[in-house]
């Protein structure tokens, strides 16, 4: 894998999304790098990456959060953002929230998902995301309301953060340590699109019990001290 000078690397997990693969690289803003992380695709996405354009990593280990912190160590840009790779978020929507970044107005900024139509957000993946926004409130005290994955952060006190989930709770003990670390972490709305083939996490109702009990794990850690940003 070679790496070419970016001002910004997006990382894009991968398993499976050939179909919604050409409609995310082209909205990777100019003179930002894609980080497509295959997470073992059957449907040829990595090459498919490639002939687009986009950095692909290779990461055998399964789940949410491998594939992302896998991104997060290619990564070489000083801001790294993730968004998902299924055509339900616009990768281009991170562009105030790097800027918020880059300009030290916050150190981790989230996107709060709207759906456009009842089909982009099922009502059972929506129930489980409410239930973890309340018990991160509770956990940290901040007034956020979605655990969603398209965000923006400085790459390497992300990587201070020491995150250890390699599963659905990735997402959200990067805001737990986050807030831990006295991190100042805002929230945007964001249009929130049907995806793009089938659902890996919450597409079922077992797979949204998985990920809920994977984060209420993460919850359940003691406070960590954490690296300060500032």
């Amino acid at each position: 894998m070679t790496t070419t000078p970016s001002d910004v690397d997006v990382v894009l997990p991968c398993l499976d999304e050939a179909e919604a693969l050409p409609w995310v690289l082209s909205r990777i803003p100019a003179g930002w790098r894609a980080l497509v992380v295959d997470n073992g695709s059957t449907d040829g996405s990595p090459d498919l990456a490639r002939s687009l354009g986009a950095t692909v990593v290779h990461e055998p280990r399964r789940g949410f959060g491998a594939a992302c912190h896998a991104g997060l160590t290619a990564a070489t840009a000083e801001v790294v953002c993730f968004c998902d790779c299924d055509a339900s978020l616009d990768p281009g929507l991170l562009i105030p929230f790097v800027r918020e970044v880059q300009e030290q107005e916050a150190d981790l900024v989230l996107g709060r998902r709207r759906p456009r139509t009842r089909r982009a957000w099922p009502a059972h993946a929506r129930a489980g995301n409410l239930a973890l926004a309340r018990m991160l409130r509770r956990r940290t005290g901040l007034r956020l309301h979605d655990l969603g994955p398209l965000r923006a952060a400085r790459r390497e006190p992300l990587l201070a953060l020491d995150l250890t989930d390699r599963r659905s709770g990735y997402p959200l003990q990067m805001v737990v340590r986050a807030a831990d670390a006295g991190w100042r972490i805002t929230e945007h709305d964001v249009p929130y699109l049907p995806r793009t083939g089938a659902s890996k996490v919450t597409g079922t109702w077992r797979g949204t019990w998985q990920a809920v009990r994977d984060m209420s794990r993460v919850l359940g850690e003691a406070p960590t001290a954490g690296r300060a940003v500032r």
